[in-house]
């Protein structure tokens, strides 16, 4: 399974490239925080070394001599100094065996020991200070007038940015925060662009499909106001287009009737078959035209829809229509599916498709699937000669008819298809017509639940 990094959606990009900056903003402002924090601590490590030592050494300084050994002995026992602190009275400095103190450590130890506050008549002579962070251990050690040093050897340990757990806790939560109101944000800035792409979408099932409002930001105001005059312009193309239509079909239908009467004196009665024949076929194709004109303009409501009733009455009107096919129009699938969409537009579009399969071959097949992901398909299957690659598709253009297989002597005016296909597009769905590999033709109709 490949893993898509870059997400195609608008929303999804927008918060994906949020949340990189603000991870990384965070990790910025995160790496500055623990240095400080870091520079914070040695400083008050180091002011506490310092002041622990000094008051160490003036401890031992102020006693008399002959009682220095227990005043470190008794500072030896002090609860505060029993994390590893050990004073010594010794000849020598303490910390021979550890390595020097860095320069930096050094400066800041000696600057924090000459802000400790003592006056200056008891401040020692000399100062030696030894260790450092990596073997975690630093003495510290003051000569005394007499020559002997004072020295106290306490633990180094490292610096820990991370030591406080509440910071931790709050900067966790800060960052969730952060992150659950971005993906508000872009969620709810990015909605519009989901909207314009439904109403483009509904437009295209339905040119009759209600405006956008035209609200929130200026942007936002000016696309959908923009869409929903372009809507109207291509509604008023349609309707002009529909209404042309059909009023050129109603119009031939007055001389259509005059050529039947005028048709009705002819002597040659071989003449008048052909000519009303010829009528009768203009006539139809004028009736489907009107049909056609109003399917493209009825504004049916949208109510719920038993699928599996609805194909099996358009079956038994069928069957009573040509009772010789009874036996060969048959329903397969569910009790019951239901739809939303518009009863009469429905049932003429599943009609022409059973019409369609019953005149050209033979017989009709309706096989019904239970829905799934939100969509339902229904198939209306025929076992006739099938239909040419080529002209699977242009099948659905208005008025064209296959000569070949479909010819004028079977009837038809080339309107069936287009008038399911653009009902069924109305209701957002579609019809597909194909090949069945033994023989026929399938028209797999699929429409949402």
């Amino acid at each position: 399974m490949q893993i898509r990094l870059w997400p195609r959606s608008l929303a999804a990009r927008t918060a994906l490239v949020l949340l990189a900056s603000l991870a990384l903003v965070q990790v910025a402002g995160l790496t500055i925080h623990a240095f400080d924090r870091m520079e914070l601590q040695r400083f008050a490590q180091t002011r506490d070394i310092a002041s622990r030592a000094m008051n160490n050494y003036r401890s031992v300084a102020l006693a008399l001599p002959e009682q220095r050994a227990a005043v470190v002995a008794e500072l030896n026992q002090r609860e505060d100094l029993r994390d590893g602190t050990a004073v010594v009275l010794d000849a020598s400095p303490p910390g021979a065996e550890l390595p020097p103190t860095p320069a930096p450590l050094m400066r800041e130890l000696r600057v924090s020991m000459q802000l400790v506050p003592m006056p200056q008549l008891q401040r020692p002579r000399e100062v030696v200070i030894r260790g450092d962070a990596e073997i975690a251990r630093i003495a510290l050690g003051m000569r005394l007038l007499d020559g002997r040093w004072v020295g106290t050897t306490m633990p180094l340990p490292p610096v820990r940015p991370w030591h406080s757990l509440n910071f931790l806790i709050s900067f966790v939560v800060m960052t969730l925060a952060a992150a659950l109101l971005t993906l508000w944000a872009v969620r709810r800035l990015t909605a519009p662009v989901a909207t314009l792409a439904a109403a483009a979408e509904a437009l295209g099932r339905d040119v009759n499909a209600p405006p956008l409002p035209e609200t929130g930001p200026l942007e936002v105001a000016q696309a959908a106001a923009a869409f929903n005059t372009m809507a109207a312009r291509i509604r008023r193309f349609v309707q002009d287009r529909t209404f042309l239509l059909t009023a050129i079909g109603h119009d031939l239908r007055t001389p259509i009737t005059r050529l039947k009467l005028r048709a009705e004196f002819m002597e040659d009665d071989e003449q008048r078959r052909k000519m009303m024949l010829d009528l009768d076929e203009l006539e139809s194709m004028v009736a489907a035209t009107l049909a056609f004109g109003r399917d493209i303009a009825a504004d049916e409501p949208v109510s719920a829809v038993d699928l599996t009733e609805l194909a099996r009455t358009v079956l038994d009107e069928t069957a009573d229509a040509q009772p010789e096919m009874t036996e060969k129009l048959v329903y397969q699938g569910p009790d019951h599916v239901t739809v939303r969409a518009r009863p009469k537009s429905l049932k003429r579009a599943l009609t022409n498709l059973v019409a369609n399969a019953v005149k050209y071959g033979g017989n009709a097949r309706v096989v019904l699937a239970a829905p799934v992901n939100g969509s339902v398909m229904l198939l209306v299957e025929d076992d006739g000669p099938g239909v040419p690659p080529g002209e699977l598709e242009r099948v659905f253009q208005p008025f064209h008819r296959i000569e070949t297989s479909r010819n004028r002597e079977t009837g038809g005016t080339g309107l069936g298809l287009p008038i399911a296909r653009n009902i069924l597009r109305a209701h957002g769905g579609d019809v597909v017509l194909s090949n069945r590999p033994l023989g026929g033709v399938r028209a797999a109709v699929s429409l949402p639940v």
